[in-house]
């Protein structure tokens, strides 16, 4: 088995570290910035979230026919600095990949990094996650905006 692949996205955000992670827990604002037509050709099925420590999530789209959900367990959560969770798409339950948010409050603003610890096996596709993450963070600055 292989070294778990980690991959980091940094930004800073011109919105309170209380409005970012509030939005990580609303399924309204998942849909403004995580998934939906206006951010790639997809529909959205259904967004559910149970916000609160071994809560989970699952956020259903449709992809090119296929549909895809997306799941995870709240490890920590602790307003507005830290949320963790793990990530799994479809079968791929379970731990295979960890998400932490850390959230660094500037005032007005917010410095945000992003941590997603793969699973080894996904080893293959860290360069195709660091960009997903990247364009979510990037769509997350534009909501908020």
């Amino acid at each position: 088995m292989s070294e778990a692949p980690s991959i980091r996205v940094e930004r800073t955000i011109q919105a309170t570290a209380e409005r970012v992670f509030d939005a990580w827990l609303d399924p309204v604002w998942i849909g403004r910035f995580m998934f939906g037509p206006h951010l790639r050709d997809e529909q959205i099925v259904s967004l559910s979230n149970q916000a609160y420590v071994g809560g989970g999530f699952n956020y259903r789209v449709t992809r090119q026919g296929v549909e895809i959900n997306h799941t995870g367990t709240y490890r920590e959560i602790d307003r507005p600095r830290r949320l963790v969770f793990t990530w799994g798409v479809d079968a791929e339950q379970g731990d295979l990949s960890v998400v932490t948010i850390e959230l660094t409050p500037q005032g007005e603003s917010c410095a945000l990094v992003l941590t997603h610890r793969l699973h080894p096996d996904w080893a293959e596709y860290a360069e195709r996650t660091q960009q997903g993450w990247t364009k979510i963070i990037g769509d997350l600055v534009s909501a908020l905006a």
